[in-house]
C-alpha cells in the first residue's frame, strides 16, 4: 500500500472536498474561500501528490503555444533571443508566450495549467523542487541555462567553460600577465562556468587573479562601469587585461576606463562574451566570445516540439569561437 500512487480522490477525500474542488485549487481557478484552497494545497503536498500528466496533456496539446520563462529581460542579449525564439515558434506553426516572472509558484501555475504545450526555460527561480515536478511530469521542457535532463527535458547550452578558456588563452598569447574579472549574475550558471574556465586556464599558466581584481557585473552594463570607476579610484595597479562574463559588462568596463582616462586597448584590453549587435558599435569595438544564442533559440525550439511529439530528452552543447576586434592587441614588449 506504501507504494500505491495517490490520486486526485485521494486529495479530495483527505481534504474534505469534491474532486472538481481540488481540481480548482490546484489549476489556481480562482472560485474557492482562501482557506479552502490553502488547506487543499497543504494537504495535496503532504500526500506528495502530483497532478495526472494524461490529463493534462490531451488538454494542454491543443494549445499550439509554446513558453518563454525568463527571469530578466533587460539588455539587447533577451530581446535578440527572443526574437530568435519567437521566429522559429511560427516556422514551426507555434505561437510563442513570453512569461517575464521571479515566483516559482506563478511560473509554475502557467507551466502546469494548460498555459502552454511546453516550456523554454531562461529562469534561476525555476530550480529544485520546481525541476524535478517538471522533470517527474514529463512536462516538455528546454533549459537553455544549464543541463538538466530526462525522458521530457533537454538542455541547449553554450559551453561556457570552454568559452571562458577561449578568453584565457586569447589574451595569454597576447602577451598579458595581470587580469581582471567582471562576474555576471552569480546564480546564473553561464556566468559562473565562465569563470571556472577563465581562472582554470590562468592557472595552467602559473597566474592566479587577486580578489580586488574580482568586480561585480552582475550582466549589466552600469553594474560594471560603476565597479570599474571604483577600482579606478582605488589608485591599485591597472591590469593588462579584462575579461567580462558577458558583453553587456565588458562594453561598461571599456567606458570606465575611457572615461578614468586608461585606453582600451593600448593600457588595458577588454574581452566580453556573447557577441550582441552593440559590440560591433560602440568605440572601440568589443572583442567577444560568439557563443551563437541565436542559433541556441532555434535550436531550443526544434527540440522541444521534437519532445512535445514523442522524443526523449537530451543535451545540446555549442561551441564558441573567438571574435577579435578593437579592444584587444598585442601587449608591447
Amino acid at each position: 500500500m506504501e507504494n500505491k500512487k495517490i490520486t486526485i480522490k485521494d486529495v479530495a477525500r483527505e481534504a474534505g472536498v469534491s474532486i472538481s474542488t481540488v481540481s480548482n485549487a490546484l489549476n489556481n481557478v480562482n472560485v474557492l474561500h482562501p482557506d479552502t484552497k490553502e488547506r487543499i494545497l497543504e494537504v495535496a503536498k503532504r500526500l506528495n501528490y502530483t497532478p495526472n500528466l494524461n490529463g493534462r496533456n490531451l488538454k494542454a496539446q491543443a494549445t499550439g503555444v509554446l513558453g518563454l520563462f525568463l527571469g530578466a529581460i533587460r539588455g539587447p542579449y533577451y530581446g535578440e533571443l527572443s526574437d530568435s525564439i519567437y521566429n522559429a515558434c511560427k516556422d514551426k506553426g507555434y505561437e510563442l508566450e513570453i512569461f517575464l516572472s521571479s515566483d516559482p509558484k506563478h511560473i509554475m501555475q502557467n507551466i502546469m495549467g494548460y498555459r502552454v504545450d511546453g516550456a523554454i526555460i531562461l529562469n534561476s527561480a525555476i530550480a529544485g523542487e520546481q525541476e524535478e515536478i517538471l522533470k517527474n511530469q514529463g512536462i516538455p521542457t528546454v533549459y537553455i541555462d544549464r543541463i538538466l535532463i530526462g525522458d521530457k527535458s533537454s538542455s541547449v547550452v553554450f559551453d561556457s567553460y570552454n568559452g571562458g578558456q577561449k578568453a584565457a588563452k586569447f589574451l595569454l598569447e597576447l602577451g598579458h600577465k595581470r587580469f581582471m574579472f567582471i562576474e555576471g549574475e552569480l546564480s546564473n550558471y553561464d556566468a559562473n562556468e565562465r569563470k571556472k574556465g577563465f581562472f582554470d586556464e590562468l592557472k595552467k599558466a602559473g597566474i592566479t587573479i587577486d580578489d580586488d581584481y574580482i568586480l561585480r557585473g552582475e550582466f549589466e552594463r552600469n553594474a560594471a562601469y560603476n565597479s570599474v570607476t571604483d577600482f579606478l579610484e582605488s589608485g591599485k595597479p591597472l591590469p593588462d587585461a579584462c575579461f567580462a562574463a558577458n558583453d553587456l559588462s565588458a562594453i561598461g568596463a571599456s567606458e570606465a576606463f575611457r572615461d578614468g582616462g586608461v585606453s582600451v586597448p593600448d593600457q588595458v584590453n577588454v574581452i566580453g562574451c556573447d557577441d550582441i549587435e552593440l559590440t560591433r558599435l560602440v568605440s572601440p569595438s568589443i572583442t567577444t566570445i560568439r557563443t551563437f544564442f541565436e542559433k541556441q533559440g532555434v535550436i531550443a525550439v526544434d527540440k522541444l516540439v521534437k519532445m512535445i511529439n514523442g522524443e526523449s530528452g537530451e543535451l545540446i552543447t555549442l561551441n564558441g569561437r573567438i571574435i577579435p576586434r578593437e579592444s584587444t592587441k598585442a601587449k608591447d614588449s
